[in-house]
């Protein structure tokens, strides 16, 4: 029985050693995404330039959409706006951006304010380019955190039926789209990628 309890420990340890050394060798952009053939998971949220205008997952069908995670916040997020504005006008992809707020902190001056916010987003879409359709307001982030959102950009191809069907974390540029999304997203549109 002494020599079970001795060999328990080490048993443990390297158990510990094979799971923290996997970690080592995996990438974390190419983790799965836990939406990927779900549906969009139910939201009612509004509209970050017109608050009044409130969008559901059923206000979205109809056509398939990259919803794009971003904020003014996040210069990965500045940086592929060029790009993304060109995949709308010059392949037709609809995007719509779903605004990632930074969480609130009254005790460092940081408390939400919506007009601010706004001014922000219209600046740095006029300096970069703006690619999106409309942006939702997720101030809460509750509907980031029902889709899994680690950070931001993160991206999804959403179906016409508001279906999830690919995920991407980080930004997209010409290389990420035509290897990793272009394809699933012209599938979903029922075009050939030009």
């Amino acid at each position: 029985m002494r020599k079970v309890l001795f060999y328990v420990p080490l048993v443990l340890f390297l158990g510990l050693s094979l799971f923290l050394l996997s970690g080592l060798f995996s990438d974390p952009r190419e983790r799965d995404a836990v939406m990927v053939g779900k549906p969009l998971p139910a939201f009612s949220l509004p509209d970050l330039m017109n608050p009044a205008q409130t969008w559901t997952p059923d206000a979205l069908k109809g056509q398939p959409f990259l919803l794009n995670v971003w904020g003014v916040w996040c210069p990965t997020c500045n940086a592929e706006l060029g790009y993304m504005t060109q995949l709308r006008n010059e392949q037709g992809v609809r995007i719509i951006g779903l605004y990632y707020v930074l969480p609130e902190d009254p005790m460092f001056g940081q408390v939400f304010n919506l007009p601010v916010l706004q001014a922000e987003v219209a600046t740095k879409l006029q300096q970069f380019g703006d690619p999106y359709q409309f942006n939702i307001l997720d101030q809460q982030r509750r509907l980031s955190l029902d889709l899994g959102v680690s950070g931001a950009p993160e991206h999804f191809i959403v179906d016409a039926e508001g279906i999830v069907r690919a995920h991407h974390i980080g930004d997209i540029n010409p290389q990420v789209w035509r290897t990793k999304l272009a394809a699933v997203y012209q599938q979903f549109a029922g075009g050939s990628q030009p």
